[in-house]
């Protein structure tokens, strides 16, 4: 049946772009002869426009834009979400190189399952292209794993993978996020495995970075995440990649279980929407037609010459937890002239260690953070002193869970002096004392509060070319895009650092403000930062209305637009 369904499907395809893309044999010189091509997009239109009509050398080397001319399917979508874990599972890497091969675990109790693989990207709109024929497999029920009791551990131990290997011709299996669809052969219940496709060999303009740190720290599969408030008993203080990611607690969102925080996210409905971040933020950079390849924060863990190949990184969304080799590969882009762009909130909050699994001894598989607990990390006391550190000072912080919902709590920080106070591995907040590097100092703002659902306003002194091709002036508001955790500027950042928007909202009875934010760095590099999550909203409507009101805002996505060419100018 399922064969035959995609069979239609096929010749469904194979007619449209018959009559549509009948520019595909302009390329064939470009891309694989076995692909069919719709007609050209108006992402590549836009770009082309550059060149009189005709494609530049920049656009026929942006394998990005060429990718989004391929044949998109809406079929990536889950209709029938397996909300009682009827079918699930797990890569055996959060990234893959083109040309090696990644391993795909499944749990189900069903005799057979399909594997469905789809690249993720605009695609006319429909969101993802069809990698492959469906591939069918005998199902298995794999063993429940045991919780290490000392740290609340869970980790899988999945049996008979499906090994997928990533072609590595030009244009097959170009770097992107990508999601393998699961469906139970019987009652058809559906789940995601997600993992992205890297180019190392590829220099692009952009290097987009998924935070799969973050999106394990609040995965509570097995009921163990690196949170009280949704781990049976105590929390975890390391929680294991090797494990599926669960569904959102929200039931409306149960439609991206398995994507971790890519498509909808783990907070409570009682705090925010349960729309996600990631993908809207892939949606719109390439319906725009940028060139952008995609890794995810482990590779920026472990590889140090990976943002040296492009022009700009961004991180986007909820990207909260690091390590110390994160931030220091990223300060040394930075400092080699790498720009930055910050499209989210709350960044680098907490420090984390990634160890190998203890049951496969894979490198890099497990997350370890004590948090409001440090005093119990074995690494507490390991410090080495680096440089000098000022006297701590007291600053208004909302805490994280333990650290105090809703209530101010003054913390204690080391004042920044341009030199790492402590090469420390303590996994707690970056800004405490232990560690003394505010996030500020890298990003330019950081976190102060969340639960706010507010506007950005554009701050009365913000550059021109900020607003260039808008409609706004200073002073101006930009509805519903701030939230829903929020930084601010607390004095680390580099003098010359620029405030593009200074946000008012509520909080305790009183005002509170939120900045974004711009600096040059020595080396000519450009750090921006949102100081919002929500602001990626105003660039693409994916989850509203199902999670969320429309907040797409014109502006938003021209300001977005000229950050990114200051970001990319080099001057």
């Amino acid at each position: 049946m399922t064969i035959r369904l995609f069979g239609r499907w096929r010749r469904r395809e194979f007619i449209k772009a018959f009559f549509t893309g009948l520019a595909a044999p302009f390329f064939a010189k470009t891309v694989a002869s076995s692909q069919n091509y719709s007609s050209l997009e108006k992402s590549v239109l836009a770009l082309a426009k550059r060149s009189e009509g005709k494609p530049s050398k920049r656009i026929a080397n942006n394998l990005t834009a060429l990718e989004n001319q391929k044949l998109g399917t809406a079929d990536w979508e889950l209709t029938n979400p397996a909300i009682k874990r009827e079918i699930e599972g797990y890569a055996s890497l959060t990234s893959v190189n083109r040309g090696d091969e990644i391993k795909l675990f499944v749990n189900t109790n069903e005799p057979n399952y399909t594997i469905d693989i789809f690249r993720m990207g605009w695609y006319n709109g429909l969101g993802g292209r069809r990698m492959n024929d469906p591939i069918i497999r005998k199902g298995i029920r794999q063993s429940s794993p045991k919780e290490d009791e000392a740290s609340g551990l869970i980790e899988c131990h999945w049996q008979d993978p499906y090994i997928l290997q990533i072609c590595d011709r030009t244009n097959d299996w170009t770097s992107g996020v990508y999601l393998a669809k699961l469906t139970a052969s019987k009652t058809g219940k559906q789940s995601y495995i997600i993992f992205v496709v890297r180019d190392d060999d590829r220099k692009s303009d952009l290097l987009f970075q998924s935070s799969v740190t973050t999106f394990q720290a609040y995965n509570n599969w097995g009921y163990k995440s690196l949170y009280r408030w949704n781990s049976r008993g105590k929390q975890a203080y390391k929680v294991s990649f090797n494990r599926p990611y669960a569904m959102s607690p929200n039931r409306s969102a149960a439609y991206g279980v398995g994507a971790g925080e890519f498509l909808t996210n783990f907070q409570p409905k009682r705090r925010t929407s349960s729309g996600g971040w990631e993908y809207n933020m892939v949606r719109w950079l390439e319906k725009e037609g940028y060139d952008v390849t995609y890794a995810t924060n482990i590779d920026t863990h472990f590889n140090t010459r990976l943002l040296l190949s492009h022009k700009a990184f961004l991180s986007v969304g909820h990207d909260e937890y690091w390590s110390r080799d994160m931030r220091q590969n990223i300060e040394t882009a930075r400092d080699k002239g790498v720009s930055m762009g910050f499209f989210g909130s709350n960044i680098c909050y907490w420090q984390i260690r990634l160890e190998p699994s203890r049951i496969t001894g894979e490198v890099n598989r497990t997350v370890v953070a004590y948090k409001e607990m440090a005093d119990l990390d074995p690494m507490g006391g390991l410090t080495q002193p680096v440089g000098t550190v000022n006297l701590p000072v007291e600053i208004a912080a909302v805490g994280d869970l333990n650290y105090g919902i809703g209530k101010l709590e003054p913390a204690k920080i080391a004042t920044y002096n341009k030199s790492r106070t402590f090469d420390s591995l303590v996994t707690t907040r970056w800004r405490d004392s232990t560690i003394g590097r505010p996030e500020d100092a890298l990003i330019g703002v950081m976190y102060e509060t969340f639960q706010v659902n507010s506007d950005i306003a554009i701050d009365q002194n913000a550059p021109d070319w900020l607003l260039e091709k808008t409609d706004l002036k200073q002073g101006d508001k930009l509805p519903g895009l701030l939230g829903y955790e929020v930084d601010r500027m607390f004095g680390n950042a580099p003098k010359n650092i620029v405030r593009l928007a200074h946000s008012p909202y509520p909080y305790g009875g009183g005002t509170r403000y939120a900045d974004m934010t711009l600096y040059t760095a020595d080396s000519g590099a450009k750090v921006f930062a949102t100081g919002s999550m929500q602001w990626i909203w105003g660039l693409d409507d994916y989850n509203a209305p199902q999670l969320r009101s429309p907040v797409v805002n014109p502006g938003a996505q021209q300001i977005t637009r000229n950050v990114l060419a200051k970001l990319l100018l080099k001057e």
